[in-house]
């Protein structure tokens, strides 16, 4: 079976706003315009995959099982209208925070590439043909570190580093604006 290119996303400050670990639906507010442009590139045939550190599970500000309940509310709510995604890919660990299992330093944590070898692996991604749209230097270097070579940095999450904007190979303010500089490029 041949492999297949997709977007890899990061969640929060590209899809929905980053308000510093959020847990709940009631704290997750999808970025304006962030729906429209997923279904824009589902229309083009894409595939799209979210890859999200979640180091809040490891520092104990809320559970797996919460931040597992919040990512099917969000899955049904892009469903519903019309955006299915291929896979979410999430690391729960942090290197100098948590507890048990949780309090490791791990191959899945960006700026590590192990969310999208395995993604590739499972989904059957062409990584060399596909694009990550991050908002921080760590979702961009886990891309190139997976061998991603498009990279687009966006300006709806974190504030931009030097170390950002020399790993991307755009910059642009939001995922709609990505969205339409990848339609125009297909």
């Amino acid at each position: 079976m041949n492999k297949t290119p997709a977007i890899f996303l990061d969640r929060d400050g590209v899809i929905n706003e980053d308000g510093n670990y959020v847990a709940t639906a009631d704290d997750f507010h999808f970025i304006k315009g962030s729906i429209e442009a997923m279904q824009q590139l589902k229309k083009l045939g894409w595939r799209l995959v979210v890859v999200t550190n979640q180091s809040g599970i490891a520092r104990g500000l809320y559970s797996e099982d919460q931040f597992l309940h919040l990512t099917e509310w969000m899955d049904w709510s892009l469903a519903d209208r019309g955006v299915d995604l291929e896979g979410i890919y999430y690391c729960p660990h942090h290197p100098d925070y948590g507890q048990g299992e949780y309090h490791q330093d791990c191959d899945c944590r960006k700026p590590k590439p192990g969310m999208f070898l395995q993604a590739s692996e499972e989904l059957n991604i062409d990584l060399t043909q596909s694009w990550m749209i991050g908002d921080k230097a760590s979702d961009l270097e886990a891309a190139k570190n997976a061998g991603v070579e498009q990279r687009i940095l966006v300006r709806s999450g974190k504030p931009l580093t030097q170390d950002g904007e020399q790993l991307a190979t755009y910059i642009l303010d939001d995922l709609a604006a990505a969205a339409q500089l990848i339609a125009k490029q297909s």
